[in-house]
């Protein structure tokens, strides 16, 4: 490495603490479509996350309009179903004003090991995905509510859900509101062990 080298690499630092410290998880979005291609940008750099024995183990399922529709009558079919109409209806008319949606799979291997590896692996997947969309001004919310777990998502988007397990299902879009958090100091969340 070169002596001007080092001027560069510790400014790039400080942008991508910047820019980790300053990423949230995005509520509620502008109404308007932002697209697939820097979500599709987002997923060639995801893909590149470490992952044990290159396994690769991730899937990126991005939903178009019809999809996203039929996913949004799923989710309020079921929360209609568990809380009570009202609240279908409510999580119905969420989903519609939600601009993008993708769902991410995490393949399942019968090794226990390998299985908690991948899952781990596609959660960083995760992370160099928001962050690099973050960098574009687009916001991510990553949800694991109930319907993820459901078979019938699992049978509507047609995934083998012996094959593969959904490790999040994401909204996007240009955040309408981008909230304001503090973490703990980091003094309480380190041991230091002698």
């Amino acid at each position: 490495m070169r002596d001007d080298d080092t001027g560069a690499i510790e400014s790039a630092s400080l942008d991508l603490a910047a820019l980790i410290r300053s990423r949230r998880s995005i509520d509620l979005f502008k109404p308007e479509p932002v697209g697939t291609e820097r979500l599709l940008e987002a997923i060639e750099l995801a893909r590149w996350a470490p992952n044990h024995r290159l396994t690769e183990p991730w899937r990126f399922y991005v939903l178009g309009p019809h999809t996203a529709d039929a996913v949004a009558r799923c989710a309020a079919a079921f929360e209609a179903e568990t809380k009570g109409e009202r609240v279908g209806a409510a999580r119905l008319a969420r989903f519609k004003a939600i601009p993008g949606h993708f769902i991410v799979t995490s393949r399942r291997s019968a090794d226990e090991l390998l299985d908690r590896e991948d899952y781990a692996a596609c959660c960083c997947a995760v992370q160099t995905l928001m962050l690099y969309l973050w960098q574009h001004g687009i916001g991510v919310k990553w949800t694991t509510g109930a319907i993820t777990r459901e078979q019938r998502l699992y049978d509507l988007l047609g995934i083998d859900s012996s094959a593969e397990r959904i490790v999040g299902y994401y909204w996007y879009g240009r955040p309408q509101v981008v909230p304001t958090k503090q973490r703990r100091d980091v003094r309480e969340i380190v041991v230091e062990l002698p």
